[in-house]
């Protein structure tokens, strides 16, 4: 994708030819900024710092913090060490715990003295294949899109309206994104669309991070506060929702940014289509369903009490927004039932967001335990 107009992926290997460099997200929109990652321990601290986020994005950066622990330990012991910790950073997104298993088996079937060059060699090609099945999202999805401006048009609209909730575009992604990927094409192909925003409190990567994207690609969009959302359904102003998800169980259950389980009640209420776009490495086949089975992550209180942005002078600042001895509670995550969610939108198809529905598009694959 584009940032003024360069082409740029979220990661990529440095010109030393083992370090990683990524967009460090932090500090966007205000500034686009690189980070390079030289050891493991840069690794764990940009995906605990969400340096890097999004569920693609973490389980390909997990890979290369793989490929930099080969460069100092290439032993079964360590493998698994570097593995364990990496696991630990982020416990709800499954792509984490996919991309890690690929790069175990990967190294394992070699001897250590061939483990750099492998990981190194394992990494890209995940890296190549998450850029590949995002486009084929894209894809897939576009035909959703192009129907729902048809049903639009004869309801006397001629301009494609989208919500969106937290950022699932290209810099959740290695590039092109999951629920913005269908977005982008459409943009392309000339459709007249326009994108509802959500904030995504508490980190506001709706605000930050899918907005800046947009606008870097041109895409005509509005950010809105996230209690907006059913206002705008509720008067027409919405003719499909789409996001993405951090782990999706066995029978079509979802789990997401906080808030999109809301997004997913006022859409049924309001027979707006609500899809959800993901890759085969989102689908948690060990999980018959979602409730209780996926692990929320609690976050850090900070993330709520403090806000982050650009003074009038320019310089940017971290200010508190509440009451001093005011407790925090911040889930990041929530589970939106299958059945208010009208398709899965994945790099082989479109299916009902059913058990069936996922063994269609994937018939080799069942329900682990």
């Amino acid at each position: 994708m584009q940032v003024d107009g360069v082409p740029y992926r979220t990661l990529w290997v440095a010109e030393d030819g083992f370090s990683v460099e990524i967009i460090d997200q932090t500090r966007l929109p205000f500034a686009f900024e690189t980070l390079r990652l030289s050891t493991l321990d840069d690794v764990l601290g940009a995906i605990r710092g969400m340096q890097v986020r999004g569920a693609p994005l973490i389980g390909v950066t997990a890979a290369y913090g793989i490929c930099l622990q080969m460069l100092v330990d290439a032993s079964d012991a360590a493998l698994s060490a570097a593995a364990d910790e990496l696991l630990a950073t982020r416990p709800t997104a499954v792509n984490l715990r996919w991309a890690l298993s690929e790069m175990g088996a990967a190294l394992r079937a070699v001897a250590p003295s061939g483990r750099r060059d492998a990981a190194y060699t394992r990494a890209a090609a995940l890296a190549d294949e998450d850029a590949a099945l995002c486009r084929s999202i894209g894809e897939n999805g576009l035909p959703l899109l192009e129907k729902a401006l048809g049903s639009a048009r004869d309801q006397g609209r001629d301009v494609l309206h989208v919500l969106t909730h937290c950022n699932a575009g290209w810099l959740a992604a290695v590039d092109w994104g999951t629920a913005l990927a269908p977005v982008y094409l459409a943009h392309d192909s000339g459709m007249p669309i326009h994108v509802w925003v959500d904030e995504t409190r508490p980190r506001n990567q709706g605000a930050s991070l899918t907005a800046w994207e947009l606008s870097q690609h041109g895409v005509s969009h509005s950010v809105i506060t996230d209690n907006a959302g059913g206002h705008l359904m509720q008067k027409g102003r919405v003719d499909l929702c789409i996001t993405g998800s951090d782990r999706t169980a066995a029978n079509g259950d979802v789990c997401n940014k906080i808030g999109t389980y809301l997004k997913a009640l006022a859409a049924r209420d309001n027979g707006v289509p609500f899809y959800v776009a993901l890759p085969y490495s989102t689908i948690d086949w060990e999980l018959r369903e979602g409730g209780a089975s996926i692990p929320i992550e609690e976050r850090d209180a900070r993330e709520v009490s403090h806000l982050t942005g650009r003074a009038q002078s320019g310089q940017i600042v971290t200010v508190s927004i509440l009451p001093e001895g005011s407790g925090v509670a911040n889930p990041a995550f929530d589970i939106t039932p299958a059945a208010l969610v009208t398709a899965l939108i994945t790099e082989r198809g479109v299916c009902d967001a059913t058990a069936g529905g996922l063994r269609s598009l994937y018939p080799g694959r069942q329900l682990v335990r």
